[in-house]
């Protein structure tokens, strides 16, 4: 998308919003926690919200998490609420919410979140989870429209790109995506991200964003897998630059622009997934290819890997669009069919030749995106371009 969907007020103001409450206390919603409240210049009122009680009285009283970045002292500007969600009238107070819940649990919380909303006043709303909700194929996006309205779905944003929460809190320098159908809005949720340690690139195609987020983890499992059977460099550069083509020719045929797979959303986020051991998707990718069960990895990861819900949600939109991408299916016959790691590897490299290394299909008026967009009221007819 080249530029917004949404028609933007006469002369946008990029207000910064004052009372944010940013939802999930797992590493990466603590993490921004942090990053807005030690914003000296924009002195911010943050609030954080837990379904965990120990976790807001510690928050409050020691200002730690007891169980993410538990190293971290964090600023008296941070307010922890919960567990019980937000009532209305503190809902009615904030300017921004930040969502930091992972996929699979998402259209429950926003279900049971909605009518708590002054729909006539909606805060900003921006969302850090990545991933293809299982059996309904959905977005976030789409989650949103279903739950909340095609009007929050519209002005809602997404903040995506390569960004371990361990190295946002230190102050290393990232640079991330930030995309909605609103010019206005992703503008606005830059705005207020934006800081010298943390560079904000606004854009208008969050389907695209939000499939290479959510792709990428599919393929940072399959990357920890050839680590894990003792495959070196040669594998993970071939294997990177597959899955970017992959990741690509699955967006294209979605409807979104082929080019937010070149971002820090695409090909940023690919990258260090792909090559960290501080990736959750890429340790339960290495874990197998050691030789570990699935169910003991989750058991003992301690913290949530989406990749492994989406790979499903994916293998299932794969087979309904008719994309062929061997990688992903690959994983999918890992996680759930029973393959081992080995199989899995011998699979790929067995394949036969590729008559070209790089074949783009089109989305046109018929794809998934166009559907989306016409369930939000929005133009479906024109590809993401």
């Amino acid at each position: 998308m080249s530029k917004s969907l949404v028609d933007s007020p006469a002369q946008p103001s990029l207000e910064t919003p004052r009372r944010i409450l940013v939802l999930g206390s797992g590493n990466f919603g603590s993490c921004l926690a942090d990053h807005l409240a030690s914003a000296s210049d924009l002195n911010l009122d943050v609030y954080l919200w837990s379904r965990d009680a120990e976790t807001v009285r510690m928050m409050n009283e020691e200002r730690r998490n007891p169980k993410y970045l538990t190293d971290h002292v964090f600023p008296e500007g941070i307010t922890a609420i919960g567990p019980d969600l937000p009532d209305t009238q503190t809902l009615h107070t904030m300017d921004m919410l930040l969502f930091a819940i992972p996929t699979p649990g998402l259209r429950q919380f926003l279900t049971d979140l909605n009518h708590r909303l002054d729909h006539s006043r909606l805060p900003l709303f921006a969302f850090v989870n990545k991933g293809i909700e299982a059996g309904t194929k959905a977005l976030t996006l789409e989650i949103i429209a279903d739950t909340c309205g095609k009007d929050a779905a519209k002005i809602s944003a997404f903040i995506s790109g390569p960004s371990f929460a361990k190295e946002i809190i230190k102050r290393q320098p990232t640079t991330v995506s930030v995309a909605s159908l609103s010019e206005h809005h992703a503008l606005r949720v830059a705005e207020l991200f934006h800081q010298p340690w943390f560079r904000c690139y606004p854009g208008t195609d969050p389907i695209g964003v939000e499939l290479a987020g959510a792709l990428k983890n599919v393929y940072a499992i399959a990357s920890g897998v050839a680590d894990g059977l003792g495959y070196q460099n040669n594998t993970r550069a071939g294997l990177v630059t597959r899955a970017l083509a992959e990741m690509t020719r699955i967006g294209q045929a979605y409807g979104a622009s082929p080019l937010t797979f070149l971002t820090l959303a695409g090909v940023g986020d690919l990258f260090l997934t792909c090559s960290s051991s501080n990736s959750r998707n890429y340790t339960v990718g290495y874990r197998l290819g050691q030789g570990e069960s699935l169910d003991k990895i989750i058991d003992t990861l301690g913290s949530v890997a989406e990749g492994v819900s989406t790979t499903k949600g994916l293998y299932e939109m794969l087979q309904q669009m008719k994309v062929y991408a061997p990688i992903a299916e690959a994983m999918y016959s890992l996680l759930y069919e029973g393959k081992s790691a080995r199989e899995s590897a011998d699979y790929l490299m067995n394949l036969p030749p590729s008559k070209r290394e790089i074949d783009l299909p089109t989305g046109g008026p018929a794809s998934q995106a166009a559907h989306l967009l016409g369930k939000l009221g929005m133009d479906g007819s024109k590809p993401c371009v």
